[in-house]
């Protein structure tokens, strides 16, 4: 946590130092009331003379002013400070989550990612805003508090004194075992954002199956377990404002009897015990403020070091020198050249699961070639699609692009070789043309010339406001074969030298499929094409085609040879297309 503070509130320092110093007059003229008040009492009132009465009145009011202004312009500068620097660790966060690889990603979660981009910087912030406005304003009320009170009735004060270090160890204590607490608050408000996020995505297929209730009942039972963490952990520091109010209560009673015996003894004045009781109230508040801030600060010590595990992960897709890369590519065919893509003998497993994913892949595709991948659900499909555009990295095995191994391409570098439309993809809540152009410099000619070889010109072109028309949120104002049109047309746009479609033209009827193919075929032919699909209609063209079962190659070739020779292919094609004839 502090390393995450320090770093961020460095650039503040000055501005800090200038509001602590402003707030430090202002807790000055706090302090200088009660005493002036007491000299009032004891000394000019007793004089009769009311021009020093009205000119001390007025020098409290001064002081009664000043105390409101400086005090008002700290806070307002110690908001301003945990604005800009709850604004850097956002940003910052937020960019880190952006680099995260997909494994990282996994680990972490995406609800948790979210949480701490939102719930965590939030408590920062209350933080960093509380100790800037207490952490100074309540020790100096405290310590000047004290000092000024011995100089009234140094035995009153001892009394105060004696239960200032009960009052620090139970605090000290309480917080340090509030702070795992608080981890596990977060960590079960995670777990409410995830259900939250799967809930409100399918809230057309809970409606649809009417498991309304069934959802509720898992609603209710995180939410029962985010509000017993909360009560733990806001319980166990609800302990230190009673204990706190209770210790200096009996202090102060203990204060007035012994006061109330030193001015019948004629050892103290009427003024001084006025003035004692109204700085025993600041010094109360103050301890009562410091043991709040200390709340505050056990929550957000919790959630600066989840911020700061995110902001902290070391980069785990570096880029490696090509002399590191471990191997040679495979060796390129005299009359294709160099392979756009080759797998070498790749194998992949997730996280820390014991079985591969993907087991020994092996092909090689050149440049202008269509790649189709076809296999049961489960098969590996998109897993191969993951360590081809190196979201992942294979546990065994290379892959190579253009003859260079993935790991030595610089990420921005590799990326921009592809147009990518994924399985489930993400459409924004944008423009047509926004959500094809998605903040790359591409032109309204590329734009539209995207959409017409994705079959989406027709249907754009029919709104009134053409590809200026909003989409909602998820692009939920489309239709299924609408949605991925247009998402075809976002990863063809610009003409990338690899467009890869998962399992992208699924809702496509046959007739707009097979236009699409049509398009692909004419107008990409020097783009290396890659087609993950259910339908063998839609990878019979292809120049190579992989059968997928279990994360294993079954079978490879074109698709006359693997009617010739690939049982599972024959399946398919017989039950799609009604026949083994070709």
């Amino acid at each position: 946590m502090k390393k995450v503070l320090l770093v961020y509130l460095r650039p503040y320092y000055v501005r800090m130092a200038l509001g602590f110093i402003v707030k430090f007059m202002g807790t000055l003229f706090d302090l200088f009331l009660p005493w002036l008040l007491a000299y009032i009492i004891d000394t000019v009132a007793p004089t009769g003379r009311r021009d020093l009465i009205l000119q001390c009145g007025l020098l409290m009011a001064l002081c009664a002013v000043g105390a409101f202004s400086f005090n008002v312009i700290a806070n307002r500068m110690a908001s301003a400070v945990a604005r800009d620097a709850t604004r850097a660790i956002r940003h910052d966060l937020f960019a880190r989550i952006m680099r995260l690889s997909a494994a990282q990603t996994d680990e972490a979660t995406k609800p948790s990612l979210i949480s701490r981009l939102t719930t965590d910087t939030y408590n920062i912030n209350q933080m960093l805003g509380r100790v800037q406005r207490l952490g100074v304003r309540a020790p100096i009320l405290t310590v000047g508090g004290i000092l000024i009170t011995l100089t009234l009735d140094p035995m009153l004060t001892l009394i105060l004194i004696s239960v200032l270090p009960v009052i620090a160890l139970l605090t000290v204590k309480i917080s340090k075992f509030s702070i795992p607490l608080y981890r596990r608050v977060q960590e079960a408000s995670d777990r409410l954002v995830r259900l939250v996020r799967e809930d409100a995505a399918g809230i057309r297929v809970i409606r649809a199956l009417s498991t309304g209730d069934t959802e509720r009942a898992r609603f209710d039972e995180v939410s029962r377990e985010v509000v017993s963490c909360e009560r733990e952990a806001s319980g166990t520091m609800a302990r230190i404002e009673p204990s706190t109010s209770m210790l200096l209560n009996s202090a102060q009673v203990a204060v007035i009897l012994a006061g109330a015996l030193r001015v019948a003894s004629g050892k103290c004045e009427v003024g001084r015990i006025l003035a004692f009781m109204t700085y025993f109230t600041i010094i109360l508040n103050a301890v009562v403020n410091i043991s709040k801030m200390f709340v505050v600060f056990s929550r957000a010590a919790a959630s600066a070091d989840r911020v700061a595990a995110i902001i902290d992960l070391p980069e785990d897709m570096t880029v490696l020198p090509p002399e590191l890369s471990g191997s040679e590519p495979p060796k390129a065919s005299p009359e294709a050249g160099v392979p756009a893509i080759a797998f070498d003998h790749v194998s992949f497993r997730y996280g820390h699961s014991g079985e591969n994913a993907l087991t020994d892949i092996s092909f090689s595709l050149y440049p202008g070639q269509t790649l189709g991948i076809i296999g049961e659900t489960g098969a590996g499909k998109s897993t191969l699609i993951r360590l081809l555009m190196r979201f992942y990295d294979p546990t065994e095995g290379r892959v190579y692009l253009f003859g260079r191994d993935a790991k030595t391409i610089p990420t921005s570098e590799l990326r921009a070789h592809f147009g990518a439309a994924f399985q489930s993809d993400t459409l924004f809540e944008d423009t047509i043309a926004g959500n094809i152009r998605l903040g790359r410099p591409l032109t309204d000619a590329q734009v539209v010339e995207a959409a017409r070889d994705a079959q989406a010109y027709a249907f754009v072109e029919d709104d009134k406001q053409g590809f200026d028309t909003g989409l909602s949120i998820r692009g939920n104002n489309l239709s299924g074969g609408q949605k991925q049109r247009v998402l075809i047309a976002r990863a063809l746009c610009g003409k990338p030298d690899i467009v890869v479609m998962d399992d992208s033209s699924s809702a496509l009827d046959y007739k707009t499929d097979a236009a699409l193919r049509a398009a692909l075929r004419e107008r990409y032919a020097d783009t290396t094409r890659v087609m993950v699909a259910q339908r063998i209609s839609s990878v019979a063209g292809a120049d190579l085609i992989l059968v997928l079962s279990g994360g294993r190659v079954l079978a490879c070739g074109t698709h006359e040879q693997l009617l010739a020779s690939c049982s599972v292919y024959q399946e398919l094609y017989a039950s799609q297309m009604g026949g083994l004839s070709a």
